[in-house]
């Protein structure tokens, strides 16, 4: 299989593809195998100003897997992501701003994000990323064995709470209909590798103290993602960025809602529980 050629975006995480246009992405045969090749040993991977469009993006994503469906969008395998009114998700998009892995209430979360930059903020509105495997491999032995058995308790309700402190009861209520999951702190993948599963949606650790728990998730959190750990990138109309959603945790940083930014995301279904 060809190799891409590609150029390193941090000292952990994240590799700019150089030598790939759209053609290229929707006819090459090696692309896609080369690509989640690329996505398992780097985490994220830039296409630094694609402008790649709607149909050329579901299009190529198909080529790595199966798309998620958002019914309430003109298309479905792509969400667009904006804080304009007539948004039917504009409600929920501000918990983008904090550390999640997308689809941990989902019974299989999903295996990879593709974002591209339509239109982007004059200021802020950048996406972080850290690694969860790099999380991992950092903890002590003494850590590793005590955290082994550790599950954690994951929530719609503890991410909204974090946007709305004073919630409506039509809120609550809403949040309540969502999925819950418990799920294993440490996340043994099939393919050997050990990952962190932490974020906004982790709720508290079952068999500890409430605030005990919160303040070890929160400490894991903070360890996993300082500033030399973090690959932020600031776009730039037309890039788009794909990223291993079972590796990583992400994060928006923040802009002003006020002004135009919209991002399209495609999903590609996961193949495999957290467990």
């Amino acid at each position: 299989m060809p190799t891409l050629a590609t150029k390193k975006l941090a000292d952990t995480i994240g590799v700019e593809v150089l030598d790939v246009d759209v053609e290229r992405l929707l006819t090459d045969e090696t692309v896609p195998g080369a690509l989640l090749d690329l996505l398992e040993q780097h985490s994220v991977l830039l296409f630094r100003q694609l402008h790649i469009d709607d149909d050329a993006q579901v299009k190529f994503c198909r080529r790595l897997g199966e798309l998620a469906l958002f019914p309430k969008y003109r298309i479905p395998e792509i969400m667009e992501i904006s804080f304009e009114p007539d948004n039917p998700n504009r409600e929920y998009f501000a918990s983008n701003d904090y550390w999640h892995i997308d689809g941990a209430l989902d019974e299989i979360p999903a295996k990879a994000s593709v974002l591209s930059a339509r239109v982007t903020a004059a200021e802020g509105g950048e996406t972080e990323f850290a690694s969860t495997y790099a999380a991992y491999d950092a903890l002590t032995d003494e850590e590793k064995e005590r955290f082994a058995t550790l599950r954690v308790v994951h929530t719609f309700e503890a991410i909204q709470r974090l946007t709305y402190p004073d919630p409506t009861p039509e809120q609550i209520q809403e949040w309540a209909s969502r999925a819950v999951r418990e799920l294993p702190l440490v996340w043994e993948h099939d393919s050997g590798r050990r990952s962190l599963v932490f974020g906004a949606t982790a709720s508290h650790i079952v068999g500890l103290d409430v605030d005990e728990g919160r303040k070890l998730l929160a400490d894991l959190e903070s360890r996993a993602t300082a500033d030399d750990l973090v690959y932020r990138h600031q776009w730039s109309e037309g890039d788009m960025v794909i990223w291993d959603n079972t590796g990583l945790v992400h994060r928006a940083c923040p802009f002003d809602r006020g002004k135009p930014r919209r991002m399209h995301r495609s999903t590609l279904l996961g193949t495999e529980a957290i467990s």
